[in-house]
């Protein structure tokens, strides 16, 4: 079980083969890493379910290669998203192995061990997430990453402090880690020593990500949506060709805006951001990180406060637009997503 969708296995993987499973997607939310919040976003799960199909299709209409099936309808039977009459939250997928690195304490820092990742590996999880950034919204972690030195404007390829809401005129491409107890973001040389990858697999994961990059541009764009940043996840299939896996294009999986007004799952970072529990989160994340503790929650004491039920409804809405809008069908009966992005922006305004 993940923290908003859950792992079904029909059959296995072995060292040499793939298996298959499916995604039951929930309405869980996460944010800050915490895992399941307190609330349940109603039709979240269809939501990304569709939107992660049709995303998946449009990539392997361009040739991308992905782990996804299909989707499965009441009935159980795997169809294509033309297919599907009906909302559903079940994907099926081709599953390779997910191996974890190592946790261990040293000189009283956490550190990973990531030997069982190298070159002869093969059908196996990347352990890396990857970041596209076509634009800087507000919000984003490049601006936080700045203020602590963490990063350069040079490692941007910018000539200028940048400003919230300002766009790139290139797309930065970022790397961080996908299986620690907290993701941290890398250079691409360590994420090449991690991940047992070539010189030659980090130039073609980079290609790769350029291409997911602009067909979620041109779909986001058809909805009236500016595509600001987004990640994917990778694996290797038993012939060691890269793939896309996880799910893509989704308003968990990237960052959206219409007018400047976020349509993401941004909006509930947004509210927790004000809250004293998201104050604990980042201070507990420094401590664990300065003490080698791995849970760095059970450090935090409060519990993340429940969502204000008009703006719970109202991101769930939002997901429902999002999908009809970016799919170009009317699977759900809600608002129009700029009506609905206009009342989600009084109401924080508000807060």
């Amino acid at each position: 079980m993940g923290s908003v969708k859950d792992l079904v296995v029909i059959k296995k993987p072995t060292r040499d083969s793939m298996g298959v499973a499916r995604f039951h997607f929930s309405d869980r939310y996460s944010v800050f890493d915490w895992g399941e919040m307190p609330d349940h976003i109603e039709r979240k799960g269809a939501s990304l379910c569709l939107m992660g199909a049709y995303c998946f299709e449009r990539l392997e209409e361009r040739g991308i290669r992905t782990h996804y099936r299909g989707l499965v309808d009441s009935h159980g039977r795997v169809l294509h998203f033309d297919e599907i009459e009906e909302p559903t939250n079940i994907m099926e997928i081709n599953l390779v192995n997910v191996y974890r690195p190592k946790a261990y304490v040293e000189n009283g820092r956490l550190k990973y061990d990531y030997s069982i990742f190298t070159p002869e590996l093969r059908n196996y999880l990347l352990p890396l997430e990857i970041i596209y950034r076509n634009g800087l919204p507000e919000g984003s972690s490049v601006f936080k990453r700045l203020e602590q030195g963490l990063i350069t404007l040079e490692d941007l390829g910018l000539d200028h402090m940048p400003k919230p809401g300002e766009r790139l005129p290139k797309p930065i491409f970022d790397v961080s880690t996908k299986l620690e107890e907290s993701d941290r973001y890398i250079t691409w040389r360590e994420a090449k020593e991690i991940a047992g990858l070539t010189i030659e697999e980090i130039e073609e994961v980079k290609i790769l990500l350029l291409k997911v990059n602009e067909t979620i541009t041109e779909i986001a764009e058809g909805a009236g949506l500016v595509n600001e940043d987004g990640k994917i996840e990778l694996a290797f299939d038993p012939e060691r060709r890269l793939m896309v896996v996880d799910v893509v294009g989704t308003l968990d999986e990237c960052r959206f805006t219409y007018r400047g007004l976020h349509v993401s799952k941004e909006v509930a970072r947004m509210y927790y951001r004000r809250t004293d529990w998201a104050k604990e989160v980042e201070e507990a994340k420094r401590r664990a990180k300065e003490k080698g503790i791995e849970n760095w929650r059970e450090l935090v004491k409060s519990k993340p406060p429940s969502l204000n039920p008009r703006l719970k409804s109202l991101i769930s809405q939002m997901y429902m637009a999002a999908t009809n809008e970016l799919t170009k069908r009317r699977f759900f009966d809600t608002p129009k997503l700029a009506d609905i992005l206009e009342e989600l922006q009084s109401l924080l305004g508000n807060q």
